[in-house]
């Protein structure tokens, strides 16, 4: 697992890297702001709901959350299940608004 900071991670979307961005943030959160590319899978049903979007398990995966707490566990959740090419960003959404990067309100 990498750390990969909100600068790293805004010039992966504008290069259209391919990646899947996953938000662990709760719905509630999620409706409030959001990264425009990134999928929602909530860290309470992170176990129950990863499997319907990340199939590929050599996938470059991009995890956030608000500060990246809790995107560290559901890193360590794909993991555990053989996934390898997981990213944690470093200081999550918050970190992405205080760039000034786009977020949809």
């Amino acid at each position: 697992m990498h750390n990969v900071t909100v600068s790293e991670l805004k010039e992966l979307l504008d290069n259209n890297a391919d990646i899947t961005l996953i938000d662990c943030r709760e719905q509630g959160e999620w409706d409030e702001a959001r990264i425009e590319q990134a999928k929602l899978i909530p860290l309470s049903d992170f176990q129950n709901q990863y499997s319907e979007i990340l199939k590929d398990k050599d996938a470059k995966i991009l995890i956030h959350c608000r500060s990246g707490k809790r995107s560290l566990q559901a890193c360590q959740i794909l993991m555990q299940e053989g996934y390898s090419n997981l990213s944690n960003i470093e200081g999550g959404i918050l970190a992405w608004d205080e760039n000034g990067f786009p977020i949809l309100r």
